[in-house]
């Protein structure tokens, strides 16, 4: 192959490229670069304008590998739904206005932990942050600062940020009981750690409403097609029809209510859906999805303030925090007919 038919590389730019444009030093363009005080308002601006000429970009592994604070922080994240992308849209946020970036590391059905981890050891990471796999003993914890966000993890080195999935969906349950419904049926997202927290939550909301004796849950999962199959297997059932769903998560309740309108049942005049988690999803649906909001870009800032102070020595109070969810109504809730 002739020289002329191979790609060239393009040069990167470098922190000395970036220094002769603006008329500084080399150092002083690592100080403003890096957020650290020391340069004067004009020559921040006039570096940072250079930078964005040049299109400078940090190299980040060489960052990782030269000094004791790489200002990189790993996340573990897998298809639990469209909420991981709301959290790490979050996360990229929060990041990115504390001067960090984010190395991914991406858990599928033959990608478990192990390996998404070792996807991103390469990088001397300052801290993890996991958005799942949803375990009691991550294989992290206490080799680096760590958050998880969603579950509860009973380890002194990890911290937790979740919402309490106990109130979210018993704010599901009141709010279908206060319309009038009885026949309330859970939409289980399967035997994860998250999933049989809120499966017990139902149970316990049923009970505290006089409903024991109306309990029913639906085998289900994470994924609008596990929605979309349950749903079908509810309506192949020769028991009565629910008169309301609480699912474990958007994604199940627009696969089930999906279904549930394609066979002719009404939504919500036949029967009222929740989803759990406020996604985009919910708040765009034809018909808008009643939910329970988590707000993830609170959970995401959480998670990355305690990364940042435990890695730089920061006294932290406490180890969890435990928010609040809202129950947001839209039109796929109303009282039987």
């Amino acid at each position: 192959m002739t020289d002329e038919h191979r790609w060239a590389r393009p040069r990167r730019v470098t922190l000395d490229d970036v220094a002769r444009e603006a008329g500084v030093s080399r150092a002083m363009v690592s100080i403003v670069l890096r957020g650290q005080s020391g340069a004067s308002a004009g020559t921040r601006d006039r570096v940072l304008a250079a930078a964005e000429q040049l299109g400078y970009r940090p190299d980040l592994r060489a960052q990782s590998l030269a000094g004791t604070s790489s200002r990189l922080i790993g996340v573990l994240f897998g298809a639990a739904g469209t909420f991981h992308f709301d959290l790490l849209e979050g996360l990229y946020d929060e990041a990115e206005k504390r001067g960090y970036s984010l190395i991914l590391g991406a858990l599928t059905a033959e990608r478990d932990e192990r390996r998404a981890l070792h996807s991103v050891q390469g990088f001397a990471l300052d801290g993890m942050i996991m958005l799942g796999p949803a375990t009691p003993s991550p294989l992290s914890a206490g080799t680096l600062p760590l958050a998880v966000i969603g579950w509860d993890v009973d380890h002194p080195m990890v911290d937790v940020i979740r919402t309490s999935d106990h109130d979210g969906i018993a704010l599901a349950v009141d709010h279908l009981v206060g319309l009038g419904h009885r026949r309330i049926a859970h939409l289980d997202g399967g035997t994860g750690l998250i999933a049989t927290t809120r499966r017990a939550a139902y149970v316990a909301a049923m009970a505290s409403a006089g409903l024991a004796g109306e309990v029913r849950v639906l085998a289900g999962g994470e994924t609008s097609l596990e929605g979309m199959t349950t749903a079908q297997a509810l309506l192949r059932e020769s028991a009565p029809l629910p008169t309301a769903l609480v699912a474990y998560n958007d994604d199940t309740a627009i696969g089930a209510l999906s279904v549930l309108r394609d066979s002719g049942i009404d939504v919500p005049g036949a029967m009222s859906v929740i989803g759990y988690d406020d996604s985009e999803a919910a708040r765009n649906l034809p018909i808008g999805l009643t939910s329970v909001a988590q707000h993830p870009h609170v959970m995401a800032r959480h998670a990355v303030q305690r990364v940042v102070a435990r890695a730089r020595g920061t006294r932290v109070s406490g180890r969890s925090v435990v928010l609040d969810p809202d129950l947001v109504v839209r039109a796929s809730t109303a009282p039987p007919a």
